[in-house]
């Protein structure tokens, strides 16, 4: 009897012992795999098992300003997530969007289905003061470096056509063809109100180097004249004198005398 019971606690035993390691295994096989979401928050990743049902997006309507949009989106995407959607539609960056529904603001960690967000929900979309401000700033900026080219560039198309006319005198005076004085010094008083234009435009950033190009190429211009204005001096004038042609006088008449 005492070896049957021994027996047959041995068989109890070696049948527990297949039964821990049959569900040991199950356990191992049973691996939990997380992902972190873009709100920062470690979830479980979701199975893609067929038995599992297809979600359905959502059709959310946001407005913003006098403008309303459509978004389709999965209800399990947080409002980050959402923002980036928007961004597409908006022309507004992330950090720049505020996302208020039922009067309250929400974060880019929450989700859509967690904030009792439903189909057709509205959703108030309204951008961040701060970065209003910030994108003020900087169009009222961007204008004024407009601006600033804008006179510059009149300044540069003003020395092109004077740049002109002084090649054209260079090239008289290369000639051996005095000019008048007066068109040289007309052409000197005309850069220098360029210079003065110039002076009296406030720049920076790049708009530095476009300016000091444009006042080296008045100095140059200035410089030029007033070395053709010495080279002009040095040319005497060219006296065109008048040849007269000499005729003979008209021979005599011949006096006829007159018969009866």
């Amino acid at each position: 009897m005492m070896k049957r019971k021994l027996k047959f606690n041995g068989g109890k035993a070696e049948s527990a012992d297949k039964t821990s390691s049959t569900a040991a295994a199950a356990v191992k096989e049973e691996v939990i795999e997380w992902e972190m979401r873009p709100g920062g928050m470690l979830v479980q990743r979701r199975s893609d098992n067929s038995d599992v049902p297809i979600t359905l997006n959502l059709r959310i309507r946001v407005a913003y300003g006098a403008a309303r949009y459509e978004i389709s989106v999965n209800p399990h995407a947080t409002f980050g997530e959402l923002k980036k959607l928007l961004t597409e539609e908006t022309g507004l960056q992330p950090g720049e969007q505020r996302l208020i529904i039922r009067g309250k603001e929400r974060e880019n960690g929450e989700y859509l289905d967690m904030c009792g967000v439903k189909d057709r929900s509205k959703i108030i979309l309204i951008e961040d003061p701060e970065s209003k401000e910030k994108r003020f700033m900087q169009m009222r900026k961007n204008a004024k470096i407009q601006a600033t080219h804008r006179l510059i560039n009149d300044v540069s198309a003003e020395i092109d056509k004077l740049a002109e006319q002084i090649s054209a005198i260079e090239k008289s005076i290369g000639n051996g063809k005095k000019v008048a004085e007066l068109q040289i010094t007309t052409l000197i008083e005309m850069l220098m109100r360029q210079a003065v234009k110039l002076d009296n435009i406030d720049v920076e950033g790049d708009a530095c180097a476009q300016k000091n190009l444009q006042g080296q190429r008045v100095q140059k211009c200035v410089e030029t004249l007033d070395v053709l204005k010495i080279a002009n001096a040095k040319i005497k004038p060219v006296i065109v004198t008048t040849m007269w042609e000499t005729f003979d006088p008209p021979p005599a008449t011949t006096n006829w005398e007159l018969f009866d």
